[in-house]
């Protein structure tokens, strides 16, 4: 009988285990930030699934890099709150680890009176914008440095050679009544 007993205790047991450790964790796929619910100056968390929906099944203690500095956070429902509140506009890099891969965002946290606004950043912008401005600044420059060539020959023609600006127009305006 006792052993009846042990041999029923064994198997309800190797039937229950797979249940009760799935249950304890499930991995974040992908996350937002909000504004906590409560408007207290600090930020939700939330666990999304790839449809962008909050993920309810996250539930327990996950790690998160928050501008370098790890937190563990608490998540209930998948979501959950930082420790410490935004008290002015700032940039934040979350970023979070799990088995298979790591996910990191920045974003800008704009603080006025009333509430905390996220804005994601794309990391791509910031490689293209300094990039797009330094190749405006190379053509500008290249612009200038033709302009100031063409500047020099005309005042060398002016000078030297008698040519004026208001016979050069006159030419260009009789040249264009030619051609209409």
């Amino acid at each position: 009988m006792k052993c009846m007993f042990t041999n029923c205790l064994i198997i309800t047991l190797l039937l229950i285990t797979p249940f009760i450790s799935s249950a304890q964790h499930k991995t974040i796929g992908d996350f937002t930030v909000k504004e906590n619910l409560s408007q207290n100056g600090k930020l939700a968390i939330i666990a999304v699934d790839s449809l962008e929906k909050t993920n309810n099944f996250v539930n327990g203690n996950y790690q998160f890099s928050i501008n370098g500095f790890l937190q563990d956070l608490n998540f209930k429902d998948g979501v959950a709150v930082t420790a410490n509140p935004i008290e002015s506009s700032t940039f934040v890099f979350f970023k979070h680890k799990t088995a298979t891969k790591e996910l990191g965002k920045l974003y800008f946290l704009r603080v006025n009176e009333k509430e905390i606004t996220p804005y994601k950043i794309n990391g791509f912008l910031l490689i293209l914008a300094p990039l797009l401005i330094l190749y405006i600044a190379y053509k500008f420059k290249r612009f200038l440095i033709t302009l100031l060539i063409i500047a020099a020959i005309y005042f060398y023609l002016n000078h030297s050679k008698g040519l004026d600006f208001s016979q050069m127009l006159q030419d260009t305006l009789v040249n264009l009544k030619d051609l209409i």
